[in-house]
């Protein structure tokens, strides 16, 4: 995988916002393998495709691609609000390709890929509708909060101008791809912030009392749940019988 961009595609193009999108369509075009089956190339769909911008010919798994040259923050700016919580709801959502470039050295610094299976409506802010004097007033779009995102959730293809390789980035996709089993939104929450939870930890090895200190936590992201601890040794067994966790002995979990 090459991390540069091929300068002769934008010899005729002068406002830099052009050129960026030239550079970075083509760039994932040519150069990103399909994170699900490894497939060598990614398509591009005809330009104003509803949903996606690229998707894989062999497994036809659908990407969409946010380029930004600024380092990529907490949040990413989408479109309708409405748009996105009803496609949480059905297959059609696509992933998420996130690449933060350099124009100057025409060179990728960070490309992710998020997996449609992380996005819940928990991870999705409404913004504030449009003036009345906006051509399209009272529109309301949303941010993807990528801090409520597990980081087993971004997957790195290039971090920090460093290839990963291949092997690597196919099993970090494999290893929650269990999570698009779970149809019930409210399931999925759950299993996500246990993974964040068991992420704060910073330790591969930990025990049941350390998930029990996040209870208040979890008990104000779930006010309706009165049995918090029950509900955290369940989503426990869940991803250890998943294989995302081994059970190392009564109240103790090691992160596989």
């Amino acid at each position: 995988m090459k991390t540069t961009f091929d300068a002769q595609l934008v010899t005729n193009y002068k406002s830099q916002s052009q050129k960026a999108r030239v550079l970075t369509e083509q760039w994932v075009d040519e150069s990103v393998f399909c994170p699900n089956c490894g497939h060598l190339n990614i398509n591009k769909y005809p330009n104003n495709q509803p949903a996606a911008d690229f998707f894989c010919s062999n497994c036809k798994e659908d990407y969409e691609l946010k380029s930004q040259q600024n380092e990529i923050g907490t949040k990413i700016v989408d479109g309708a609000y409405r748009t996105m919580i009803e496609r949480l709801q059905s297959s059609s959502n696509p992933n998420l390709f996130l690449l933060n470039y350099d124009l100057h050295s025409l060179s990728v610094i960070n490309f992710f890929v998020v997996p449609k299976h992380f996005f819940v409506p928990e991870i999705i802010e409404k913004r504030r509708p449009l003036a009345k004097t906006a051509r399209r007033a009272g529109w309301i779009g949303c941010n993807i909060l990528l801090h409520n995102i597990p980081q087993i959730g971004k997957i790195f293809f290039i971090k920090n101008k460093q290839i990963e390789t291949k092997e690597k980035v196919l099993a970090e996709w494999r290893k929650t791809l269990f999570l698009r089993e779970e149809k019930e939104i409210s399931t999925k929450c759950w299993l996500l912030d246990i993974i964040r939870s068991i992420e704060n930890l910073k330790k591969p090895n930990f025990s049941l009392d350390d998930i029990y200190a996040f209870e208040e936590e979890l008990s104000k992201s779930h006010p309706q749940n009165k049995h918090i601890k029950d509900k955290i040794r369940q989503q426990l067994q869940i991803l250890r019988d998943r294989g995302y966790l081994e059970f190392l002995g009564p109240g103790r979990y090691r992160i596989i």
